[in-house]
């Protein structure tokens, strides 16, 4: 089965402290993220201040039902209010998976 992965890139807001960010991203992992139907994995990396939520899905429809839900969701509005995305939601970069090692 080929998987699915989005990276959206976004910075912290000004003012948001990095230990309330990574308190919200997990809250917003285990309250949203794993909940989602289709999902197989997610992982948080940055570069100097850019940050990436690396997500992993089944398919796209899987993907595209979670966009739509996270309006709905406490957790996930939390956590998005703490970030300015870089660029739209229509730059995220989604990727078919061809391959997948791991230890």
């Amino acid at each position: 089965m080929t998987h699915i992965l989005e990276m959206p890139a976004f910075t912290i807001k000004e003012g948001v402290s990095e230990a309330d960010f990574l308190r919200a991203h997990e809250k917003f992992n285990h309250m949203f993220m794993k909940k989602q139907e289709g999902y197989v994995s997610h992982k948080l990396i940055r570069q100097g201040d850019n940050w990436f939520d690396i997500a992993v899905w089944d398919s796209i429809k899987s993907k595209e039902k979670a966009f739509k839900d996270i309006y709905d969701n406490t957790a996930a509005m939390e956590y998005v209010t703490l970030i300015n995305e870089i660029g739209t939601d229509d730059d995220i970069p989604i990727f078919s998976v061809v391959r997948d090692y791991e230890s």
